[in-house]
């Protein structure tokens, strides 16, 4: 793989992964899915932003990660060896990364949302957990989580034991009882009732922001925030397979059109 350095290099924007689930042969597919679209991204790819939810849990012990993802770490190494950056912003089924992808994958962490300059464009980048009013027993969980003595201590279980753990809670933090249907209009109003409001409070402190980047809520969509600002939330690669796209001038919100091709594979 080798970057086209003819072509103008381009920001991309990707997240919500959420390997591991709903089983590995799905999980799979999903993955080999990324790793293409991964491949296609390099001839014009400066820099990719990751923006939380790799995998659906992560937990780095001091000697031991979880088994798996190998086609996609081997692909994001490839590439930060290539030139191409790559930074992860930590979300909130994979805030448990300690060093490792740092190390051996050359991913750049961001733990807290971030200001960003690409070119004459300002963006506000986040993975968007725990952001805007409300949301008061996520955050309360979100604090436990990083304390850091709670995390000394669940190194000390088994991974085996503790990564099991840590699939089955976060298999019920998501939607798991609701329809589709249900899931798209609980998306669209946290948006609308949380981060928009928090785009609105950063964007009269930061009225330089041209756009705000989100993860985390699944459903991808445009929002004017003020005159001059858009907030966009990305969506997700288990029902969307969206992402976004800067190329200096205009950002865009895109669907990979080989997820077509994903849907009917048998």
């Amino acid at each position: 793989m080798i970057p086209n350095l003819t072509m103008p290099k381009k920001i991309y924007f990707v997240s919500d992964f959420h390997l591991g689930v709903p089983d590995y042969e799905s999980s799979l597919k999903r993955e080999k899915l990324l790793v293409k679209w991964l491949e296609e991204i390099c001839a014009d790819a400066e820099e990719i932003y990751l923006m939380g939810d790799l995998f659906d849990f992560w937990f780095e012990y001091k000697t031991v990660v979880p088994c798996g993802y190998v086609r996609l770490l081997g692909k994001l190494a490839e590439i930060g060896d290539s030139g191409i950056k790559i930074h992860l912003f930590t979300g909130n089924h994979d805030m448990w990364t300690f060093g490792y992808l740092s190390k051996e994958v050359n991913i750049r962490l961001h733990r807290e949302p971030e200001i960003r300059q690409f070119g004459n464009k300002t963006f506000y980048l986040a993975h968007g957990d725990g952001l805007g009013p409300g949301d008061h027993g996520y955050k309360f969980i979100k604090k436990v989580f990083r304390f850091r003595l709670n995390k000394w201590l669940f190194r000390w279980l088994h991974p085996d034991l503790g990564i099991a753990m840590g699939l089955f809670w976060s298999r019920r933090s998501r939607y798991t009882h609701l329809s589709q249907n249900d899931i798209e209009e609980r998306d669209k109003s946290m948006i609308h009732d949380r981060l928009l409001v928090h785009s609105k409070n950063i964007a009269e402190a930061h009225p330089e922001i041209d756009y705000f980047i989100y993860g985390h809520l699944h459903f991808p969509m445009e929002m004017r925030v003020n005159e001059k600002a858009i907030q966009v939330t990305l969506g997700d690669w288990m029902t969307y397979f969206t992402y976004a796209v800067f190329d200096r001038e205009v950002l865009s919100l895109l669907a990979y059109k080989e997820e077509a091709a994903f849907s009917d594979s048998p």
